[in-house]
């Protein structure tokens, strides 16, 4: 079962509140999305712990509910 994008953003957003998330349906079929995620909590960490970071507000649901998620992100200010 595909995860609607709007899933995808709220979920980072809980955990990075002051993110700025945009996400794309690479494919058109809910289970493959490129996303870019911006915020200051990303300040100081590297790329890896960055993804880290969002890989944990997913809560789990890559690679299972959620098949591919291209991921891009930067730190804020």
């Amino acid at each position: 079962m595909p995860m609607p994008a709007a899933d995808i953003e709220a979920m980072i957003k809980a955990a990075l509140p002051d993110a700025e998330v945009t996400i794309d349906d690479l494919r058109g079929d809910g289970d493959h999305y490129a996303a870019t995620v911006l915020s200051a909590a990303f300040a100081g960490k590297t790329r890896v712990q960055q993804h880290q970071m969002v890989y944990a507000a997913l809560k789990g649901k890559m690679g299972g509910t959620l098949h591919a998620l291209q991921l891009t992100t930067k730190a804020k200010g």
